[in-house]
């Protein structure tokens, strides 16, 4: 290895001053190894590697490449569910596994049996996007990428890698499926949204970037996601198969350049997006993890991207509705898919893979181009040695004091307040009395907004809190509250969570009807959103409104800190919103 920072002299005959250079690249050599060794396969890795190989049979080659669910809750040994987990990696010899709502000891623990079953060691990944948090209980949790965005903080988002990675390798996972590079431009993207940082690419790219390094830093594989870009889509791609339709230079200057600064940066996993772009597959409805031309053409060898390559979930609309399931497995590896995340259907799609190597349709060399980055990349986690987890020690790492302040800390500068008509906000807990309504655009979780109501009642014990789902009597509401015009303040927090195959992330028609009769009432209104900063839209005239972001419990303490003055609200808009707000604008 040569050294960037060494240049050799062009004298450098005698034996003293060849013996100093010598011992110089030696050192060099050293310390670089050292600073990058949190994520290296070496020696003893690499010698594994080619063992593995060679004793595996093609079935078990692709086992590797397939990852498939399961849940960090407490599970039976006796127990059908179980039984599934042993049947896919003792049988059919699974690469890995993603974690989906566990508890932290839980968890560690089936995460451990599920090793002990395996032969070749699993691949843990996990959809870490808001830290380990956001998938275990008890862990730290962090705002979703764009309050994240709206800090403007490379220490914060360096910070934030780092706990995820140093929670998520204690409990046994090796990889999350974040961070979300894409550059969310359109307002009404229905999933993408707060999961991206922002509309800027460069500063998607360099929080990116930061939250990168802090996992690779600390023994965890990052994932940016979903090549080449899902942000300027106005559907859902776990329900149907959405069309991105710009031009390449377009696609050059924003949607590509954070995937290039990552890789540029050393990032050593991708996610491929479930859309079809027609300026880079001029087959109709491909999408573009199906795609030769994005994946291998662009990706590989346009962008020089050498490391593992993720579908997006096999099972999601945006394939299923295309193609079936087997020949979606075929299409995705031939276009150069590494790691198949959940298949509709494990054992069918193992069977159409070997079908398909055996016809011909892929070769034996495809196929270990795959698994050889597969087994590298779990060298370099030396999964080889240990496998396995102490989770006597998980009290030590879980939940940290100094972590649980950091993850507060990036809450609390999130808080955007984006309109404060005659400096309506913040409010004085000695004058004002506020009228606290939750409305809750989703159905379940009846009483979302609760904590913050509590701590509202803590600052001014009079006063009043009423909660609102979609299918609420509001006029009930509004018969039971009698105004006093001198004093009172209404204040709206306001619920409408991002899910899967919802379609949207707006407030409830009935709600936005119910906001705007409060707006008419000879009465100060202040909004908080618990969730998008696109909300206002559907409301613009409201008198203050703060963004949150999320509706998580310190999302919650933090806006009402920030309601009462107790803190500054110093974030500032990672997008704009059309027609009112520009981007970076924040009071």
């Amino acid at each position: 290895m040569k050294s960037r920072y060494l240049k050799i002299p062009k004298d450098s005959s005698s034996g003293f001053g060849l013996f100093c250079w010598g011992l110089l690249i030696i050192v060099s050599v050293f310390i670089v190894y050292i600073a990058s060794s949190d994520l290296t396969a070496g020696p003893s890795g690499l010698r594994w590697v080619g063992r593995s190989l060679k004793n595996m049979s093609l079935r078990e080659k692709i086992g590797q490449m397939i990852i498939c669910r399961y849940i960090g809750r407490f599970v039976n040994q006796e127990s059908d569910y179980f039984a599934q987990l042993k049947h896919l990696i003792e049988d059919q010899h699974i690469g890995g596994l993603i974690m989906f709502r566990g508890m932290v000891y839980e968890t560690a623990a089936l995460t451990n049996a599920c090793q002990d079953m395996a032969d070749i060691p699993l691949l843990i990944a996990s959809d870490l996007e808001r830290g380990l948090g956001h998938q275990v209980i008890g862990a730290v949790d962090f705002p979703p990428m764009m309050g994240l965005g709206a800090t403007r903080s490379e220490k914060l988002a360096y910070s934030m890698g780092e706990i995820t990675a140093r929670e998520g390798r204690a409990v046994g996972i090796h990889m999350t499926f974040a961070p979300v590079v894409d550059v969310n431009v359109n307002p009404k993207n229905p999933i993408i949204n707060t999961r991206s940082i922002g509309e800027d690419p460069e500063l998607v790219a360099r929080l990116s970037i930061s939250f990168m390094k802090g996992c690779q830093k600390n023994g965890m594989l990052v994932t940016a996601k979903h090549f080449p870009g899902h942000g300027d889509t106005d559907k859902d791609s776990h329900s149907t198969l959405p069309t991105l339709n710009i031009g390449k230079e377009r696609l050059e200057n924003v949607e590509l350049y954070p995937f290039r600064a990552a890789i540029d940066s050393g990032v050593q996993a991708i996610m491929t997006a479930h859309l079809w772009i027609p300026a880079l597959e001029p087959a109709e409805d491909l999408p573009a993890t199906l795609s030769p031309a994005v994946l291998t053409g662009l990706l590989r060898k346009d962008l020089g991207f050498q490391g593992l390559i993720v579908s997006d979930a096999m099972e999601m609309g945006g394939i299923t509705t295309v193609v079936t399931p087997e020949v979606a497995a075929i299409k995705a590896v031939q276009a150069g898919v590494d790691i198949l995340l959940l298949p509709l259907e494990p054992d069918k799609t193992l069977n159409a893979l070997c079908l398909a190597v055996r016809k011909g349709d892929i070769s034996e060399e495809r196929i270990n181009e795959s698994v050889l980055r597969i087994l590298k990349t779990k060298a370099m986690l030396k999964l080889h040695k240990e496998r396995f987890v102490d989770i006597q020690h998980l009290n030590r790492t879980i939940a940290k004091k100094s972590s649980e302040k950091r993850s507060t800390m990036l809450y609390e500068r999130s808080l955007t307040l984006i309109q404060n008509k005659d400096n309506v906000f913040p409010l004085e807990a000695q004058e004002a009395i506020p009228t606290v309504i939750s409305l809750n655009s989703d159905t379940g979780n009846h009483y979302a907004g609760s904590a913050f109501i509590d701590e509202v009642k803590k600052r001014v014990p009079e006063a009043r809190g009423y909660f609102a789902g979609p299918s609420t009597d509001l006029d009930r509401i509004l018969r039971n509250i009698e105004f006093d015009e001198k004093n009172d303040v209404i204040v709206l927090a306001l619920f409408s969570r991002m899910a899967d195959k919802k379609g949207h992330l707006n407030i409830h028609r009935q709600h936005v009807r119910f906001i705007k009769s409060m707006m008419e009432k000879n009465l100060p209104v202040i909004a908080i959103s618990f969730g998008s900063p696109y909300f206002i839209e559907q409301f613009p005239g409201v008198d203050g409104y703060l963004c949150a972001y999320h509706h998580s419990l310190k999302a919650q303490v933090a806006a009402a800190k920030a309601l009462f003055g107790e803190i500054l609200t110093s974030g500032k808009l990672p997008v704009s919103i059309p027609d009112l707000y520009p981007y970076g604008h924040g009071l």
